[in-house]
Order: structure tokens, then sequence, then C-alpha cells
């Protein structure tokens, strides 16, 4: 990758090629030098302008993939929540899985905003959320959640006020999702080493940005405690070399004894939030296809 390259790569990559770029990207220990990072590992040193529309919807800002705006459409609309433990990341940063999905799925996608910590505690991201979702729901659009990572927390925990409320979603797609931090997943601390996008020290600290003193087994802090039986149709991708595995696997234990409707397959040489390495890594590619079709 040539220093000044607008784009992390050219044709096609493997896992360690991938994993040898994460490796030059420090992101430090404050939320803007994360953020700056995070840009800079998924975008480049130079990224091109994003020149998607930005639509609002309940007073949030959102990136709309797939449609230059959402008049005269009657369908399906995807929500897609960016990973980035609630601290970093953006619509911008999540560009190219997001316009890939929409391109799948044949529906718009739409990234919100929403609000980060730590100058934003939870639940102001459920709360944007929520709100974007209810927007959407009162013009007509049938709702569906997608999510990775933190993204992938936070549509679960959408998907289960708007089940209470009476407006469930549609369907639920979830890449690599953080559902549990009270310990029922058995192998985080043996998995730290294998996963070169997050580690869990790093994760545990995200989580105090934005979760402070909620307790760990608060439904909405690991929803994998939560009325499962509430999910819409669910899928999850998961890698099988990431430090959130057991996440996605205790979840959809869970969610099966609960009577929800759920699939799951693991890429076994796949790390965490692989899928935002698309159109270079196939495999990421492949996952984004397999998660349209089985939430069709």
């Amino acid at each position: 990758m040539h220093p000044n390259s607008h784009l992390p790569f050219t044709g096609q990559v493997s896992y360690s090629e991938v994993t040898e770029r994460a490796a030059t990207i420090d992101l430090g220990d404050t939320p803007a030098s994360m953020r700056k990072g995070f840009e800079r590992l998924l975008l480049g040193e130079n990224p091109l302008s994003d020149d998607r529309p930005i639509i609002q919807l309940g007073a949030v800002e959102a990136r709309i993939s797939g449609l230059e705006n959402l008049d005269g459409y009657q369908g399906r609309v995807w929500i897609w929540f960016h990973g980035g433990g609630y601290v970093f990341g953006s619509p911008e940063t999540h560009i190219r899985p997001t316009s890939a999905f929409a391109k799948t799925t044949g529906c718009p996608v739409v990234t919100p905003r929403y609000r980060l910590a730590p100058e934003h505690k939870w639940p102001a991201q459920l709360d944007d959320a929520i709100a974007v979702a209810q927007a959407l729901q009162q013009q007509g659009y049938e709702v569906a959640l997608v999510g990775d990572s933190a993204g992938g927390h936070l549509a679960i925990n959408t998907a289960l006020v708007l089940a209470k409320a009476g407006t469930p979603a549609a369907r639920l797609a979830l890449f690599s999702p953080n559902t549990d931090r009270a310990g029922y997943n058995p192998t985080r601390a043996q998995r730290d080493a294998f996963d070169p996008i997050v580690g869990d020290a790093f994760d545990v600290m995200l989580a105090k940005m934005c979760f402070g003193d909620t307790s760990v087994s608060d439904p909405q802090c690991s929803p994998v405690l939560g009325d499962l039986s509430l999910l819409p149709p669910t899928h999850i991708e998961v890698g099988g070399t990431e430090l959130l595995r057991d996440d996605s696997l205790v979840f959809y234990a869970f969610a099966k004894r609960a009577g929800a409707q759920i699939t799951l397959y693991e890429t076994p040489k796949a790390f965490h939030m692989w899928q935002v390495w698309g159109p270079w890594l196939k495999e990421g590619v492949e996952s984004l296809e397999r998660a349209a079709s089985k939430t069709e």
C-alpha cells in the first residue's frame, strides 16, 4: 500500500494482509486518537469524499446507500448501526459494507450518526437508534436492522425495544455482535491473543466509556440476558478466531432456547468485523451476501 493512496488496498487481499495493515495503526487511548486511527484503518490516509446523501430521521442525521432519497420508495429499509465500541466509527467509515449490503439486498440502507461515548453515555445511542427506527416506521417503511460489533449490540437492543412497543423490526442481521459482558462467554480470555482487530482490555475500556457503572447483568448492557423470545428472524455472522466468537454462540443458544427464529454461520479463519474489508477480502463479501440471503 502506498502511504498516500486513497484506499487501503487494490485488488484481492488475504486475512494476513489485513492483519498486517491493522498492525500499522495505533488507535491510541483517547477518543480523538481512536476516531482518527479507525478512519485511517478503514479508509486510508487520504479518504475519498463520501457523496452519499444525508437525511434526517427523528432529528438524527444518517447517510443513505442505494437511493438518493426515500421519496416515493415503498418497501424495506435496512438500518445499519456501525461498530466502533460506541466511541469511534461513523457512517463514513462503513461506506463499503453498507453500500455493498444495499446492492446485495436491493433495499436502501441508512446508517445513523448516533451519538458517541464518552461525550454521550448510554442510553443516548439507543435513544438515537429508536428515534431513527420509529421515524421510518411512521413513514410506512418496513424496518429491518443490521449492525457490526457494538452496532450489533445496538441493533439487538433496538429490536427488543421495538418488539416491546408492538412495532417489531422485520429482520435482524448481526456481524460479530457484542452480546455479553456478564461472563457467559467462556473463551474470551483465551481468544484475546488471536484477534488482530480488538483485544479484551481495549473492549472493556470502551465499554466503561459508554456504560460507566451500569451493571454488566443489565440486559441492555448484556442483551444475552434480555427477552430473546422477542427477536425478529435473526441471522448471525461470526469469525472463528475472534475475541467475541462465543458472544455469538452463547447468544444463539439462549435465543434458540427462548424460541427465537435464528441462524448462525461461523467463518473459521475470520477475525472481528472482517466484512468491512470488502470488496478486497472475498470472505467479507461472501459474509454480506450470505446475511442478505438469510434475511430476505
